[in-house]
């Protein structure tokens, strides 16, 4: 008889069939605190108050419109199947019927992906979400520049990013977001 444990074997239905999976399923899983991968980086998402009041302006004036679309803006997580990518963008817009969804969806799910910087951020989401969203195919991403102080909205995704770039435009000049949306935000208090 030994007295050597017996080697853990985790049930089959948490087993990861690879390294990809099996890190996408273990922060799905961390409790109390929200992280994202970036480029296989595990990554606290710890926004400030004032980075939340920028997401929640754009959300503010986007609600009007999301009702006539049937869709909700929140911060629920985004796949990135085939990569070491999990993010959790700071405003996403969806159809309502994903939004019930109990799982992460992928960002050309997404009607619109808004990211805030902040100064630990900044570089990540200026250019590694940028590419990333534009590869997988989300339609529209804007970019809310606090140190720039600027907008940047991307568009016409592709497999080496987004193609069409209108912007950077300075907090305070109104930004156009084209169709669905067919809406203008004011930016002056972004910053």
């Amino acid at each position: 008889m030994s007295t050597e444990p017996a080697p853990y074997a985790a049930p089959d239905s948490i087993a990861a069939a690879d390294p990809e999976s099996a890190l996408k399923y273990a922060i799905q899983h961390i409790r109390g605190d929200r992280v994202e991968i970036i480029e296989g980086v595990i990554t606290p998402v710890s926004p400030t108050w004032d980075h939340e009041h920028a997401a929640a302006l754009v959300r503010e004036q986007l609600e009007p419109v999301l009702r006539e679309l049937g869709c909700f803006a929140g911060s629920g997580s985004l796949d990135l199947p085939g990569s070491s990518n999990w993010y959790v963008p700071d405003l996403a817009v969806v159809p309502r019927s994903l939004a019930k969804s109990a799982g992460s969806l992928v960002p050309s799910q997404t009607l619109l992906i808004v990211e805030v910087t902040s100064d630990s951020n900044a570089d990540t989401d200026r250019i590694v979400k940028r590419r990333r969203y534009g590869e997988y195919g989300a339609p529209l991403y804007l970019l809310v520049d606090r140190q720039e102080r600027a907008c940047s909205l991307f568009s016409q995704p592709g497999e080496l990013g987004f193609t069409r770039v209108d912007g950077p435009h300075a907090f305070g000049t109104p930004l156009r977001l084209p169709k669905p949306f067919d809406v203008e935000l004011d930016t002056k208090d972004f910053g």
